[in-house]
């Protein structure tokens, strides 16, 4: 036998056919295949005490049956039970190797993972700017976060589409055309497009205070708009188009490239529907002549009714929301969607799939999978919002500038030696990489504290630490003059040290990483296991030489180097990051 990707994925199946064997299949037995603490092995299996208690058989001897039926894992795995009914799985050395041996490029390690979501078409709407308004750390997390979950399911198989939610619609419009028509510098507009439009969305809101002429005017400027002026059409596209060509920079930076910008205004025409089926179905009332949806069955939404249409007769964020989600499911047909945003808009989108959910059911719509990624705020070190020292709001572009300039600063620091252009490459990597790690290496619920020095730091959790090792598992080869793409790893026998073995054994949990990072949205247990990854490659690296007379030894080093290589770059690549051959 041989180990396949998932190992954990592996031993369930093998032992969900044991219980079969034993008559539990029926009866709820889960297996529960975890990833072991090292002292007790590479896996464990922790499902024989639960079943055993709600049965109330001897778990010790349970487990003991299992494993007896499980027979055929031993060519691969040496079992122990362990206290009261823990079943131990360690992987022997030849197993190591013969997954190793497989497993020998970014590709290989993407078929092995691409059964999770095969055949699944999943969207995923993420930062999400709005148009005329420069795009601010506070638009930071939910481009990075969204760029890696968008990498991990489809690492896993599924067909992504990027969909970046423009806010491109609403009354801010009309205030920002008076102010155009009024004031703007042809020459300002051209050189820095963003900063004159909101200098002139500010110029025009402070001309038209509530209950003045001039706010009056604006008001008209936005009817026109909505009733299709040409002139204000023409100028509202401008402004979504100098926009689009702003944020894309960012996202070049970033890695980002988006499948669709459809803003809220390609919903505009389609909200009609959502007020008739909705109504039709008895799940929308009018309430002091709005449109609304109660969830009398929520603990909190109960007397919080979901505004769906406006007295007025306007729609909002909940009717171009309704659209969207049903525009997803309908044209894309998806089978998954996922919303990142920060945390304060989670009454929102709870209420909002409350309300899909209910409305799908009721006109036997098929349901996609609804997932909101939350996310915590940005702060500095005092634990406030990160502001600039004026206390304005810090602009992206600027911080990614930073970023650049203080890795260019070490690096020339460190490398003074190396061209100007090779420099400014490496600052590139690693300044934009530092804050995008930075920012992923953290459980994304929590708040995270800004700080240059540990983002940048070659020590710890970070990903200068990370591009490093890359860079020092490629010196290897360089200095000795082999390629890296072509190792020469034939006649490589079994790991045998200590440390090779716990390099091995954690390269093989790779696949459990990237497991559980997609399918819980949460790419800090990558940026962990990649750590965890590199500390265990510095180990290894500072214990046994690489280069040595015997062949079959040297071959296996190379091969552990390689492997290492491989999954720490196809690791980085998946979170978004650039990976450098030298540092």
């Amino acid at each position: 036998m041989s180990l396949p990707f998932n190992v954990a994925a592996h031993l369930d199946a093998r032992l969900r056919a044991a219980a079969d064997r034993l008559g539990l299949a029926g009866r709820g037995f889960d297996p529960e295949v975890r990833v072991a603490d090292p002292a007790h092995g590479d896996y464990q299996a922790n499902g024989a005490l639960a079943f055993a208690k709600r049965e109330k058989q001897n778990p010790r001897a349970l487990a003991q049956q299992i494993v007896d039926q499980a027979a055929e894992l031993s060519a691969d795995f040496d079992l122990t039970l362990a206290g009261p009914g823990f079943i131990n799985f360690r992987a022997k050395p030849a197993s190591l190797l013969t997954w190793l041996s497989t497993h020998d490029s970014e590709e290989q390690l993407r078929a092995g993972a691409s059964a999770s979501h095969a055949g699944q078409t999943w969207v995923v709407d993420y930062s999400s700017p709005n148009t005329a308004k420069q795009m601010h750390v506070g638009h930071l997390r939910s481009a990075v976060i969204g760029e890696a979950i968008c990498r991990l399911l489809a690492f896993t198989g599924a067909k992504v589409i990027r969909d970046n939610h423009l806010g491109d619609w609403g009354t801010q419009f009309g205030k920002l055309i008076y102010g155009y028509k009024r004031w703007v510098d042809d020459e300002a507009l051209m050189t820095d497009p963003i900063e004159e439009l909101e200098r002139l969305y500010k110029l025009g809101h402070a001309a038209t205070p509530d209950g003045s002429p001039e706010l009056e005017e604006a008001k008209r400027e936005l009817v026109k708009l909505q009733t299709g002026d040409a002139q204000n059409v023409a100028l509202w596209k401008k402004f979504s188009d100098v926009s689009l060509a702003a944020f894309q920079q960012i996202y070049d930076r970033l890695g980002i490239v988006f499948d669709h910008n459809l803003g809220e205004s390609f919903y505009n025409d389609k909200v009609e529907r959502i007020y008739r089926e909705l109504g039709e179905t008895k799940l929308a009332e009018t309430s002091e002549g709005a449109l609304v949806v109660f969830h009398p069955e929520h603990p909190r939404f109960a007397k919080q009714p979901f505004l769906i249409r406006k007295a007025d007769g306007a729609s909002n964020y909940a009717s171009t929301d309704l659209a969207t989600a049903l525009y997803r499911t309908e044209h894309f047909t998806a089978d998954g969607i996922v919303v990142v945003t920060d945390f304060r808009q989670g009454d929102h989108f709870e209420q909002l799939f409350l309300t899909v959910k209910k409305w799908f059911a009721a006109k036997s719509y098929r349901l996609p999978e609804l997932h909101h990624v939350t996310f915590g705020a940005v702060t500095g070190e005092d634990g406030k919002a990160l502001k600039t020292r004026d206390g304005g709001v810090i602009k992206l572009k600027a911080l990614l500038d930073e970023a650049e300039d203080r890795a260019f600063a070490i690096v020339t620091e460190k490398n003074p030696d190396l061209s100007e252009d090779e420099r400014r490459e490496i600052a590139r990597a690693v300044g934009i990489g530092a804050v995008q790690y930075a920012d992923l290496a953290q459980n994304r619920s929590s708040n995270y504290v800004f700080s240059w020095d540990k983002m940048l730091a070659l020590e710890g959790n970070t990903a200068p630490y990370l591009l490093y090792a890359v860079a020092r598992v490629r010196s290897i080869f360089r200095k000795a003059e082999l390629d890296p793409a072509q190792p020469p790893v034939a006649g490589a026998t079994a790991p045998e040290t200590a440390q090779e073995l716990a390099l091995a054994r954690k390269l093989v949990q790779f696949a459990d990483a990237v497991k559980l990072a997609t399918d819980q949205l949460r790419p800090h247990f990558l940026c962990l296991y990649l750590f965890e990854l590199a500390g265990a490659y510095s180990a290894f690296y500072a214990a046994d030489k690489v280069i040595v007379d015997d062949p079959a030894v040297r071959a296996r080093r190379l091969l552990l180097c390689h492997r290492t290589l491989i999954t720490l770059e196809t690791g980085l690549h998946l979170l978004g990051l650039r990976t450098l051959e030298r540092m």
